[in-house]
C-alpha cells in the first residue's frame, strides 16, 4: 500500500505518450501495468504505444527539427539550465519515484539525481560555446570554413536500472546540438522518464522537440522508427544481443550509433591490496542499484593467501546489511526488479 505522498505525487506522473508537445492516449487505447516490485502492487497504468504512435513520434521529431536546429545556442542552453533547477526544486519527489518504479533504496536515488541532472548543467554550459574553424588550406589557394551542425532527430533507447540518468545523459546532449527526440524508456521504469520529460516541458522546451513513447512492443515499434530516413542518430543502453541487432537494423540507413552494451567485469584482489579499501571496493562495485548494473562484478578473483580473510569480510558486511523496500530507513538492499532477475540470481 502506498502512503498519501506517495499517492500524491503518482497522481502528478503523466500516463500517456509525449508527442508533438502533448500527452495522449496510445492509439488503440491499451495500457501497460506498472509495478512496484517491493510488494508488486499496481503504481500506474500507462500508455502502451503501437508502431503507428512511433511513426506519429518520429513525425512530431521531424517536423520539429528544422526550428530546433535553427534555435541560438543560448536559448536552448537556458531551457537546459531551467530544466537542471527545475529537477533539483523536484529532486525528493523523482528520487521517491526512481524508487518506487524500480526499488533501490532512496539514498542511492537521491544520487542518481544529482548525478543526472549533473547532464543537464553540463550540456547547458557547453551549448552555446559550439566552435568551428576557419583558415588557410594547406596549398594556400583559399580558405576553408568548418562549422558544426545537429545531425537530426535522434532515438534513445533507455534501460530500466538508472531511469533518470539514462535518460538526461541521452537528452541532454541531444538537446544541446540541437536535434530532436523520440525516447523509448523501459517498460519496467517508464515513470521516472514522463515525470522528467513534463519537466522539460515546464521548462520551456517547444513542442515536438522530445517525445516519449512507452511501448510493450517494443520491437516492432523500434524496428519501424529505426527504419523511417529522417532518424539520423539511435543511442542504446542494454544488453549486448540487443545492441547488435540494432546495429543491423541502424545499417541500412547509415545511421550514427552510441552503443553502451552489457559488461564482463571482474574484480581482482591481490596479496599486496590494501584489504579495508578492497571490500570497499568489492561492496560498492558488487552492491551498487542492488547489483543490477552492467558495471557491477561479476566475479571475484582473490589471490589464494589473502582469500579467507577477504571472504570472511566481506560476508560480514553483506550479513549486516538491512533489506526491505527502498522507502525504508536505513535499507541498503532493495528488492530485484522482476520474477526474471529473481530467478536468474
Amino acid at each position: 500500500m502506498t502512503d498519501s505522498r506517495e499517492s500524491e505525487l503518482l497522481a502528478s506522473v503523466p500516463t500517456g505518450l509525449l508527442i508533438n508537445g502533448e500527452w495522449r492516449r496510445a492509439e488503440a487505447g491499451k495500457t501497460v501495468a506498472v509495478n512496484d516490485p517491493a510488494t508488486g502492487d499496481v503504481l500506474l497504468e500507462i500508455a502502451d504505444a503501437s508502431i503507428d504512435d512511433g511513426v506519429a513520434a518520429m513525425d512530431a521529431a521531424a517536423d520539429a527539427f528544422p526550428s530546433w536546429a535553427a534555435t541560438p545556442s543560448r536559448e536552448r542552453a537556458e531551457i537546459l539550465r531551467r530544466a537542471f533547477d527545475l529537477l533539483q526544486e523536484r529532486k525528493e519527489d523523482i528520487a521517491l519515484l526512481m524508487t518506487l518504479e524500480m526499488g533501490k533504496p532512496l539514498a542511492e536515488a537521491r544520487g542518481e539525481v544529482g548525478y543526472g541532472g549533473e547532464f543537464l548543467r553540463w550540456f547547458s554550459e557547453v551549448t552555446a560555446h559550439t566552435q568551428g574553424r576557419y583558415g588557410a588550406n594547406p596549398e594556400g589557394t583559399g580558405r576553408m570554413i568548418v562549422s558544426q551542425h545537429p545531425v537530426g532527430p535522434c532515438y534513445l533507447i533507455t534501460p530500466w536500472n538508472f531511469p533518470l540518468a539514462m535518460a538526461t545523459r541521452k537528452i541532454a546532449p541531444a538537446l544541446a546540438a540541437g536535434c530532436t527526440v523520440v525516447i523509448k524508456p523501459a517498460t519496467l521504469t517508464p515513470l521516472t522518464t514522463l515525470f522528467f520529460a513534463q519537466i522539460l516541458q515546464d521548462a520551456g522546451l517547444p513542442a515536438g522537440v522530445v517525445n516519449v513513447v512507452t511501448t510493450t512492443n517494443t520491437g516492432p515499434v523500434s524496428e519501424r522508427i529505426i527504419s523511417d530516413p529522417r532518424l539520423r542518430k539511435l543511442s542504446f543502453t542494454g544488453s549486448t544481443p540487443v545492441g547488435v541487432k540494432l546495429l543491423q537494423q541502424a545499417a541500412p540507413g547509415v545511421l550514427r550509433t552510441s552503443m553502451e552494451l552489457g559488461g564482463n567485469a571482474p574484480f581482482v584482489v591481490f596479496d599486496d591490496a590494501d584489504l579495508d579499501k578492497a571490500v570497499e571496493g568489492a561492496m560498492l562495485a558488487k552492491f551498487r542499484n542492488i547489483g543490477q548494473a552492467c558495471t557491477a562484478a561479476n566475479r571475484f578473483i582473490v589471490q589464494r593467501s589473502v582469500v579467507e580473510e577477504f571472504t570472511a569480510r566481506v560476508t560480514e558486511r553483506v550479513q549486516g546489511m538491512k533489506i526491505g523496500r527502498g522507502t525504508e530507513d536505513g535499507v541498503q538492499i532493495g528488492p530485484l526488479i522482476d520474477d526474471r532477475a529473481v530467478d536468474k540470481a
